[in-house]
């Protein structure tokens, strides 16, 4: 143990005969505490906030997309089938015929999107987790399931023979349109079920068999407008990217789960940063008081220090006496404060203390990235505080004291 070290842990151990200085320290021992718990306890609130928007999206998003780069649609033909289930990286692929449309029911109507999907989409996103009321849909059935946004505006019921929901699909071509029947195309529907994601996803689509999606849309049978793709686990993302690219011969756009939601990421990734900014800013209010604590210490143990400097100790020496200080002190908030938060967020996600519904807890994610940002966020000021403070160590302090 080097000298500067072993004087700075006795400081730390033992008390100064200053009550001033004593309580000043138990003060900036506490601001750490207390700093550090805090930093740590929101950042893990915004993580699982975070964790649970995202959550939503996962039900209706993959983890990867293919969408044609040119117009609405693609093909996928046998052979490109093929080469995809060859592919052990990808476990699933669902098939999707998507467009907006005009739904009437009971004399009302509602603008939504019709999502003709396979009997793997399932498998690919766990929608079916998200159905509230009724069931799945069978394939090759006019069966759907509608949004609960979209049946609360329609009012609509299952198993409702007295009314029919219908679809319009706009025709394509060109010309005047002499009546409904030249315009669009229609079908009637039957509600199987209502599934509840979040408000957006609820009013947004109305799931449907793709064979009867593509008709209406008149698709042929290896016309898509996208695929869904569910990865296996520890998956290179850019390996897959360009096998994709080479079967498809580059006429397709793939896009992962951030992608798909680029501004909603965007603006977790600022609300999480603007977050640690502001309780950095309190971190660095509190390590002031370290640093008057320090100054204060450095007056209280002048006596000693000019007779250390008297029997040749560099003043270097003696600065690292109150930088080490500084850091022991720091530690010992931080490992206090980090087992306080810790103990708060666990007991959250085991216990849920804090209820946001009845039914539903105030949502916290325990990670060790957030344990590493918060020690480099302590250490890094405290260390920065300490060291301003023992630069009051010098030749015109020792010439004074």
């Amino acid at each position: 143990m080097s000298f500067s070290l072993y004087i700075a842990r006795r400081y730390t151990i033992s008390r100064s005969k200053s009550s001033a200085v004593n309580i000043i320290t138990g003060i900036a021992a506490l601001g750490i505490i207390a700093s550090t718990a805090a930093l740590f306890i929101i950042m893990s609130a915004f993580s699982g906030l975070r964790e649970f928007t995202v959550s939503f999206t996962n039900a209706t998003d993959p983890e990867l997309r293919v969408i044609p780069a040119l117009g609405k649609s693609f093909t996928i033909s046998g052979e490109q089938e093929q080469e995809l289930k060859k592919m052990g990286e990808i476990t699933h692929y669902s098939k999707i015929a998507e467009e907006r449309v005009l739904f009437y029911y009971d004399g009302k109507e509602q603008v939504a999107y019709l999502k003709g999907v396979d009997s793997i989409y399932t498998d690919v996103n766990p929608v079916k987790e998200k159905v509230i009321q009724g069931n799945w849909l069978q394939p090759e059935t006019s069966q759907v399931v509608v949004g609960y946004g979209i049946m609360s505006k329609l009012s609509m019921g299952l198993f409702d023979f007295n009314n029919a929901l219908e679809v319009y699909v706009p025709k394509p071509g060109k010309g005047l349109i002499n009546s409904p029947e030249d315009g669009f195309k229609k079908a009637a529907l039957v509600p199987i079920g209502f599934y509840s994601i979040n408000d957006d996803v609820d009013s947004q689509y109305v799931f449907a068999d793709l064979g009867l999606a593509q008709e209406l849309l008149n698709f042929k049978s290896e016309q898509i407008t996208a695929l869904d793709i569910k990865l296996a686990p520890n998956t290179d993302e850019a390996k897959i990217r360009e096998q994709l690219n080479s079967i498809f011969k580059g006429k397709i756009n793939i896009k992962n789960r951030a992608q798909l939601n680029a501004s909603l990421y965007k603006m977790l990734n600022i609300e999480n940063l603007v977050t640690y900014l502001f309780c950095s800013l309190v971190v660095v209010m509190t390590l002031f008081c370290l640093a008057g604590a320090l100054i204060m210490l450095i007056l209280d143990k002048r006596e000693n220090i000019k007779t250390l400097y008297s029997l040749g100790t560099a003043v270097t020496e003696l600065r690292k006496i109150f930088l080490y200080q500084g850091i022991f002190i720091t530690t010992l908030g931080v490992i206090i404060g980090l087992a306080i938060s810790v103990g708060v967020v666990l007991a959250q996600q085991h216990y849920s203390l804090i209820m946001l519904t009845n039914t539903l807890a105030y949502p916290m994610q325990f990670t060790f990235i957030n344990i590493l940002i918060v020690l480099a966020t302590i250490y890094t000021l405290g260390i920065l505080a300490s060291w301003l403070a023992a630069n009051r160590v010098n030749a015109k302090l020792l010439k004074n004291s």
